[in-house]
């Protein structure tokens, strides 16, 4: 198997995908988390007692850069990548597939960050006026994680599987 793929070696395409899931997921947590956080911030301001019940809707959005992160760190250990002495080296077009695999959570992690946290706000504007629907409220941004959790999971079979196909 050729070890370069489009110009680039195997290894760089596989840093460059986990790079990307971090990169995304991390971007969009902190848009996410900044967006609810304002809105959070003017809620504690009137009314100290609702921290507790506004933080959940704070920290969601933050996920995804933890989903962004157990990507990068997937793509490190099932290629051997991790605490390596030596660079192993990983044919071009196996790089390159690892890469659109890490895409999923690259992408979807940093869209659904981001209008988490806008869905958030509005969840918030709930518990400002009802601290007794706070509950309620963690639903709606909760929904919005369902697609980030969809994007982990299909990036993680197309991980294990390319492991399986290629490492054995």
């Amino acid at each position: 198997m050729n070890e370069v793929f489009w110009g680039m070696s195997g290894m760089t395409w596989a840093l460059m995908g986990a790079g990307f899931a971090v990169i995304g997921g991390g971007i969009g947590s902190a848009i996410g988390i900044t967006t609810i956080s304002n809105t959070a911030s003017g809620i504690v301001t009137e009314d100290s007692e609702k921290f507790g019940r506004v933080l959940p809707l704070a920290a969601m959005p933050g996920t995804q850069g933890i989903y962004g992160l157990i990507t990068a760190i997937l793509v490190l250990q099932f290629f051997e990548i991790l605490l390596q002495e030596t660079a192993p080296t990983i044919p071009g077009e196996l790089g390159f597939k690892i890469f659109l695999s890490c895409l999923p959570v690259a992408v979807l992690c940093l869209v659904t960050a981001i209008y988490q946290g806008m869905t958030a706000v509005g969840a918030a504007g709930m518990i400002a006026r009802r601290s007794e629907d706070s509950g309620k409220a963690l639903i709606f941004p909760a929904l919005v994680e369902t697609y980030a959790v969809f994007s982990l999971i299909a990036t993680i079979l197309m991980l294990f599987s390319l492991r399986n196909m290629y490492m054995g």
